[in-house]
């Protein structure tokens, strides 16, 4: 397939994909919603072909739960397509409505960002949110998955295509590309994409940052901590431990590191050791919390590791401060929590470590699309600009300015013969 030209006729398409309304955008994903739940046996078996083929290629155990798409995945999706469905409408919002002068009204107004390009990691129901996003907020989206589910996404992108396209959709709403090789030549498609989301490692985010001139929503690696204060309550910090280690830990806002203040170390430790071994966690840590419990000891260094698995980092620090430090040095800006019953703390915390979700006393693990409410993700983003954390439909909007007249000129202004008055319209005015 040549990517170049087939991104090209959906930059085209791209207008007539903004100027639909909500009942049809709203309409093509409940289409998409049955067509997926009717064909569940064909998704299914096209999984199990690759999940078969992960295990024969020796793929960790910890992937290999990112690759299922089971029953239960399947009515995750759908789930998420209704809850979309029942979202409101991002575009045409009015941002803004000011009166420049008499008879001369400035609105700004949400509107899709165009054709979007996401490259994905081989997480199947990444597939189908992604898609269902992009439909809501108006965007063609050109969309690359990973290779280890690349039967799963094909026949997922096949049956949502032709069921969008039925409802009312423009031919180039949705493109996917399946080699490796396209990647590339998305990357050089800079006159026709207009944002690129790349969802993977810091060195994968780098290398499509490094090769292209499209602008890039990064979504990179989640090295997660949860900061265990002073001034905690057990009976919340140890479920709420092992639930942002254990509940599901191949997600990017699963907890990687714990930090203990080492005023109640040797209190909290023990118990903690106990509920994650128990959970199947394979504990690390300095050689100063070796002496307090069994552990593999680990160096400074290795802090920077996203494990993905059951796996915890553990260190004790002397204060807040110093979580904070350590935090905002070996973390991803991904989503930390701390552990206090001082709301002084809490507060602070939030307030310096520089993460896109800071949380007090709850598992790192609700940073996501869904669980905000807004009905799915295309992913989490680290960095600052137009999108922070969780990207749900207000990522993907931006905003144009519409100027309505009766004939003023710009001369008249210049010259004095009139003047701005720069009154905010009213919304009964609208």
């Amino acid at each position: 397939m040549d990517i170049r030209s087939e991104v090209k006729k959906m930059k085209e398409d791209s207008p007539q994909m903004a100027a639909l309304s909500i009942e049809v955008r709203n309409q093509a994903l409940l289409a998409a919603a049955e067509a997926l739940l009717n064909a569940r046996e064909e998704i299914f078996k096209a999984n199990e072909e690759d999940i078969e083929a992960a295990r024969d290629a020796g793929i960790p155990q910890a992937v290999m739960k990112r690759l299922k798409f089971d029953q239960h995945k399947l009515e995750d999706v759908i789930q998420g397509i209704r809850e979309l469905v029942k979202l409101k409408d991002p575009l045409a919002k009015v941002q803004m409505a000011r009166e420049l002068d008499q008879g001369l009204r400035l609105y700004r107004i949400s509107c899709p960002i165009g054709v979007i390009g996401i490259i994905f990691e081989a997480r199947p129901d990444a597939l189908v949110q992604i898609s269902a996003l992009c439909i809501k907020s108006g965007n063609c989206a050109v969309l690359k998955g990973g290779k280890e589910t690349a039967r799963t996404n094909k026949v997922l992108f096949d049956l949502i295509y032709q069921a969008v396209t039925k409802a009312g959709l423009p031919k180039g709403c949705m493109l996917q590309a399946e080699q490796h090789q396209e990647i590339d030549q998305l990357l050089d498609c800079h006159d026709c994409v207009d944002l690129l989301i790349p969802r993977g490692s810091n060195a994968f985010v780098q290398y499509i940052m490094n090769h292209t001139k499209i602008p890039v929503m990064g979504h990179a690696d989640g090295i997660c901590h949860i900061y265990v204060d002073e001034e905690y309550d057990k009976e919340k910090a140890i479920p709420v431990l092992v639930d942002a280690k254990t509940q599901y830990t191949a997600a990017c806002n699963a907890t990687e590191t714990l930090l203990v203040n080492r005023r109640i170390a040797a209190e909290f430790l023990p118990m903690a050791a106990q509920a994650l071994t128990g959970a199947g966690v394979k504990l690390r840590g300095t050689e100063e919390v070796s002496r307090i419990i069994d552990c593999e000891i680990m160096g400074e260094e290795e802090f920077h590791t996203e494990y993905l698995d059951l796996v915890l980092s553990i260190k004790l620090v002397d204060s807040l401060e110093e979580a904070v430090q350590h935090i905002n040095t070996y973390g991803s800006h991904h989503t930390d929590c701390i552990i206090t019953e001082n709301p002084e703390h809490g507060e602070k915390f939030m307030q310096l470590v520089d993460s896109a979700g800071v949380y007090q006393n709850c598992s790192t693990r609700f940073a996501d699309g869904f669980r905000y409410g807004f009905g799915a993700e295309v992913g989490i983003s680290t960095g600052k600009i137009h999108a922070r954390g969780p990207v749900g439909l207000e990522g993907l909007v931006t905003y144009k300015y519409k100027l309505f007249g009766q004939g003023q000129t710009v001369q008249d202004y210049a010259l004095g013969k009139k003047a701005f008055h720069f009154e905010e319209i009213n919304e009964e005015e609208k």
